[in-house]
């Protein structure tokens, strides 16, 4: 893997990273990462971990029910 270091980041910048970092239980350098991949590659597929992360607080499981419309029929 290669190196990248950046230097002159803003104060409120890398106060940010690190913010947003700990919100996800991470490093500022995996923070780090994930931003630059995600800027030049696009989303990428995530862990479980971070997919429970993105569920709302509060979710109540009757959030979560199914709808009772019938399923339509398809032709195969």
């Amino acid at each position: 893997m290669a190196q990248l270091i950046v230097r002159n980041v803003e104060e409120k910048v890398v106060k940010a990273l690190k913010l947003r970092a700990a919100e996800k239980g991470r490093s500022a350098e995996a923070e780090h990462r994930d931003l630059l991949r995600q800027a030049l590659l696009g989303p990428a597929t995530g862990s479980f971990k971070e997919f429970l992360f993105t569920i709302p607080e509060g979710l109540r499981p009757r959030d979560l029910r199914r709808s009772r419309v019938p399923a339509r029929k398809v032709r195969l």
